[in-house]
């Protein structure tokens, strides 16, 4: 039996139907640790980095645990395949390779569509190597893309397969912990970037300002989308309220806590603007709201669709300790206590997502993997 060569898609099927296999990640142990491949489900999975298979074969490969099916992940693709020659020569039967290595991982795009029971489709696409998610909103033959990951491949794709047409792009905020795909949208298809001018001020592209209160449109009818500006995690973060049903929150409000305001170096400021938003516009709005967060922590958080998706009253339950503060000094106190330091690349990506910087694909590949660091609290108690 050959090598087997697997996709991202393939591995991420596989974790959710809980098939049986083993998966060797052969990164060095920084990378592995700072991001691995993650699952909505237990499985088995090993790091051996690769330079010890070169220095000491015999060793690394008994210390791969028994398993009738190996999947082996790397950077780029190549050392996967290396150790898995290895592997089959020493008879080891079904053994695979990740194409493109671990940044297919992380720029992988799944959607899966929310049930709303309305003549509009509305749609999640979860991003598993970045925890991340981003949405789509579609009634007749157009869509609108919110908070759009730089893989715009995907979200071209899904579009003419159901044959839409990308009619706008739409930020809740400059994005910190993942590069924006609304320029390359607008460049290749001509969607409309709507986005929220507070952080978009000087970009280097033309964009709509999203502007409290407004409403986004399709060209006949479809659901109303409603402009509420939210800030705190950062000054021009807004969200996006469909049918006064769905809230699009971005990083303000998350299942498991919410947006932490300290990354943009001014915590004080930014967190009298989040307690201001959480306890006039959030706690207000009716408990039956569906929240559409930005990122997740992890896969406990999905529903038994393994959408993010969860009523605004629970999300409140859920977060007490930060809801229940309802004074600011107090409220600035807990974000003070959760604060811990930002990754370095984020400076780089929030200029990237304006326009003032240039990084090339691989750069960019670089820049952008890793899980989020937005949430205000790592909400241990959880």
């Amino acid at each position: 039996m050959e090598l087997v060569a697997y996709d991202a898609h393939q591995l991420f099927n596989w974790l959710v139907d809980r098939d049986d296999f083993l998966l060797l990640d052969v990164r060095n142990e920084a990378e592995f640790g700072r991001f691995k491949v993650e699952g909505p489900y237990p499985f088995e999975m090993v790091n051996i980095p690769y330079m010890e298979f070169i220095e000491h074969e015999d060793e690394s490969v008994a210390k791969v645990p028994p398993a009738d099916k190996i999947r082996i992940v790397c950077a780029k693709e190549g050392s996967a395949k290396y150790v898995g020659e290895i592997l089959k020569a020493r008879g080891r039967e079904d053994v695979g390779y990740l194409t493109q290595g671990i940044k297919s991982w992380g720029n992988l795009l799944v959607p899966v569509e929310l049930d709303t029971g309305a003549a509009y489709r509305l749609f999640q696409f979860r991003r598993p190597g970045k925890a991340s998610c981003s949405y789509g909103v579609a009634y007749q033959n157009e869509i609108m893309i919110f908070d759009p990951a730089k893989n715009i491949k995907a979200y071209q794709e899904f579009a003419d397969q159901n044959g839409w047409s990308i009619l706008k792009t739409v930020e809740t905020h400059r994005q910190a912990d993942y590069i924006s795909g609304s320029q390359g949208l607008n460049q290749e298809s001509g969607a409309e970037i709507i986005a929220p001018a507070a952080d978009f001020e000087g970009a280097a592209f033309s964009y709509t300002p999203a502007k409290d209160g407004n409403l986004l449109r399709f060209s006949a009818g479809g659901p109303q989308v409603k402009v509420i500006h939210t800030p705190g995690h950062t000054p021009g973060s807004t969200s996006y309220l469909i049918d006064n049903r769905y809230l699009v929150s971005g990083d303000t409000v998350f299942i498991y806590s919410m947006g932490r305001p300290d990354l943009g170096g001014q915590a004080e400021a930014w967190a009298k603007m989040l307690f201001a938003t959480m306890r006039q516009k959030i706690i207000t709005m009716p408990p039956d709201t569906q929240i559409l967060p930005g990122h997740y922590m992890d896969w406990t958080e999905a529903n038994a669709d393994l959408a993010f998706v969860a009523p605004l009253g629970k999300i409140i339950e859920i977060n007490d300790a930060i809801y229940s503060i309802d004074e600011e000094a107090a409220f600035v106190d807990y974000i003070e206590a959760n604060m811990r330091p930002q990754p370095e690349e984020y400076a780089k990506i929030r200029e990237i997502n304006a326009g003032l910087v240039e990084a090339d694909a691989e750069e960019q590949d670089v820049l952008d993997l890793g899980k989020n660091e937005c949430a205000a609290s790592a909400m241990a108690e959880k």
